[in-house]
């Protein structure tokens, strides 16, 4: 194991994405999606390494709407399970609640599974409120 860093992935970092723990995100990494969402300026993604290789990733996209400030929805986080249990995925939130202050983003949010405590021991740690009455609607649209 090498030595772990967090950071902010950017536009030019595209390589980055090239080696990635296969338990990190939900799919395989598409090189026909990371490189737009890299490139949009309101996507924003903090992976940790572990020398060259993705163990964790926290992305986010931070949105306007006409009657309300900024803010930022943290779409997910994922830490492979070599690698949980060491603040990863706290560290990785940080950074990107980081982001959503300095975009003056008023308010940060997620959505998790009732029965995900680690993700939720995660969001409290971070600074994370628990809310009640929250009902998630999807659209299959394909």
């Amino acid at each position: 194991m090498g030595e772990l860093i967090v950071r902010l992935l950017g536009p030019n970092d595209l390589a980055v994405l090239a080696r990635v723990d296969p338990e990190v995100f939900d799919e395989a990494v598409d090189p026909r999606f990371w490189a737009e969402f890299l490139a949009d300026p309101r996507h924003h993604l903090v992976v940790a390494l572990d020398d060259d290789l993705v163990v964790g990733m926290a992305s986010a996209v931070h949105y306007v709407h006409p009657d309300k400030p900024p803010q930022l929805w943290i779409n997910e986080v994922g830490v492979a399970p070599s690698h949980q249990r060491r603040g990863l995925a706290r560290t990785m939130l940080d950074s990107l609640l980081v982001v959503g202050r300095d975009l003056g983003c008023t308010e940060a949010w997620v959505l998790t599974d009732e029965d995900n405590a680690a993700a939720r021991a995660a969001y409290r740690s971070a600074g994370g409120e628990e809310t009640t009455g929250v009902v998630m609607v999807t659209f299959p649209l394909l």
